[in-house]
């Protein structure tokens, strides 16, 4: 697939959330945010747990956002990264247990702190003060509320970049509507095509129905990719993870983004799949001869060809 080289250039503009600072409407925001995870029901998991009083439910995550690292980071795609790279906070916990899960030690050994949100703030702040080009919350789903109120405490004292919502996609539609406004760029994963593969590799179930709800509602807020001197400044960006043995069903993945979000949509077909956390012993891993092997180049060819026979051009 074609580099983003033809994307619309359009002047740069200040993030919406500037906007609802000064109406008051992010306050109003953050305090339906904190009406959720008093009966969790943050994420599609509902599990119902009070985290303000300190209870945990499936995410792990309590009443305080935890991160494991945050700095500037190369890796993300072109758009995000700049000349002055993206902005990155890696919260801990998550709502999925994917079994192939390359951060593991965040995502489910729980590697990290719990901080205060004007601490939160901070971070986002000092990343502003280092010239990245955007704030890139990585895992947020669990931390919208705590996410919300670090970006009120921020935007009284100056944040302006865009933020960037970094997400697996078990996402609640009800919540992320809360973000309309707030971010400027969604970047969810297309994880898989069928629910039963979800449930067996990430625990959790209905996946590609809640993934296609929470995708359509993010095209919603920001549409198609649009950038600014290179720059990405509004949009979404989709992610797909190509696995052995066609496991994420690519076609089924390829078919919807084109016809049910957008044949605009800037997909990043990954190739950097590899065997790690619970695939290396499978223990009690469903389709464990599959995943204990690296991709193979017409695997990834595969997906790619599901793109582009689906009229999907914007991406690498």
């Amino acid at each position: 697939m074609r580099q983003d080289a033809e994307m619309t250039v359009i002047p740069m503009v200040m993030p919406s959330y500037i906007a609802l600072f000064e109406s008051g409407e992010l306050q109003k925001r953050t305090d339906a945010a904190y009406s959720l995870p008093g009966h969790c029901s943050v994420c599609p998991r509902n599990c119902g747990v009070n985290r303000l009083t300190g209870e945990r439910g499936y995410c792990r995550g309590g009443l305080l956002p935890k991160i494991s690292s945050y700095g500037p980071h190369f890796g993300e795609e072109p758009p995000l990264v700049g000349r002055h790279d993206s902005g990155t906070i890696f919260f801990t916990g998550c709502n999925m247990r994917c079994v192939f899960c390359q951060n593991y030690e965040i995502s489910q050994l729980d590697n990290g702190r719990e901080i205060a949100c004007e601490e939160l703030a901070s971070v986002m702040l000092a990343l502003q003060d280092r010239k990245c080009h955007n704030l890139n919350l990585v895992s947020p789903t669990h931390f919208v509320p705590q996410i919300l109120e670090a970006v009120l405490i921020a935007a009284g004292r100056g944040l302006h970049i865009p933020l960037v919502y970094n997400t697996g996609t078990y996402d609640s539609v009800g919540t992320l509507t809360l973000l309309d406004g707030v971010v400027d760029i969604y970047m969810p994963d297309a994880k898989y095509g069928r629910n039963e593969v979800a449930v067996a590799l990430s625990d959790a179930p209905g996946y590609f129905t809640v993934m296609s709800a929470a995708m359509k509602e993010m095209y919603r807020q920001v549409g198609d990719l649009v950038v600014s001197n290179g720059i990405a400044s509004r949009g979404m960006i989709i992610r797909h993870l190509v696995l052995p043995d066609n496991l994420a069903n690519s076609e089924i993945v390829m078919k919807f983004i084109a016809e049910e979000i957008s044949r605009e949509a800037y997909v990043n077909i990954m190739d950097q799949y590899r065997p790690c956390w619970k695939v290396v012993s499978g223990s009690g891993i469903d389709f464990t001869d599959s995943l204990k092997r690296g991709i193979i180049r017409e695997e990834y060819r595969y997906a790619v060809r599901c793109a582009t026979e689906n009229g999907l051009k914007r991406g690498f």
